[in-house]
């Protein structure tokens, strides 16, 4: 005859305060030659859970020394594509983009964009290429996906911070480097910015 569920639910219920109090002298008697049960380690983070894990460390970082080893997991992550295709048109507009090559860069991009429209970080190269060529508006559109994406990508919000600050909206550029800060706390240039703004904003109130 099978036990229910709730029996056999109830029996283990009540032995496992007896096991626990028995086990230290079982394993007291144990012999000596019965080898020790190894723990296998947990499975490492992957996807969001990785990037999740990096983004509480990076605020919790002590020193620019540990945020940047950090921040450098945290690229690898977002260059992340899943295809080869994908990342080799990532790597002809950061290429091209290097090289000055603006309309290539876009061509690239656009096509990354096109195949792998869910690829925050094609979205972001763009955005890089379309502010270098002068298109402000182009460029704030695909930040808008980026950050949809990814909220806590401070690359993209630094560069927002920047665009709000040229288009002379100080208040709003600062308090878009703040959200950076805390994120990342030991961005150096954020830090500047933030610095600066805030002086020239109270400046202007007095």
């Amino acid at each position: 005859m099978r036990a229910s569920p709730g029996l056999h639910n109830r029996i283990v219920a009540a032995l496992l305060p007896v096991f626990l109090a028995c086990a230290p002298a079982l394993a007291q008697e144990a012999p000596e030659d019965v080898p020790a049960i190894e723990v296998p380690a947990p499975p490492p983070l992957t996807g969001q859970a990785k990037l999740d894990d990096l983004y509480t460390r990076l605020a919790q970082a002590e020193d620019a020394a540990e945020a940047g080893r950090i921040e450098a997991e945290i690229r690898i992550e977002w260059s992340k594509s899943g295809s080869p295709a994908m990342d080799l048109l990532l790597q002809r507009g950061a290429d091209a983009l290097s090289a000055g090559n603006i309309p290539a860069a876009i061509e690239h991009l656009t096509a990354l964009v096109d195949h792998a429209p869910d690829f925050a970080e094609g979205y972001h190269a763009r955005a890089a290429a379309y502010y270098a060529a002068g298109e402000i508006g182009p460029a704030l559109a695909d930040l808008a996906h980026v950050l949809e994406a990814d909220p806590r990508n401070f690359d993209a919000l630094a560069t927002l911070g920047m665009l709000l600050e040229e288009s002379d909206r100080p208040e709003k550029a600062l308090e878009v480097y703040r959200a950076v800060q805390a994120i990342h706390p030991h961005l150096a240039d954020v830090n500047d910015a933030i610095d600066r703004l805030a002086k020239t904003l109270e400046g202007q109130e007095l």
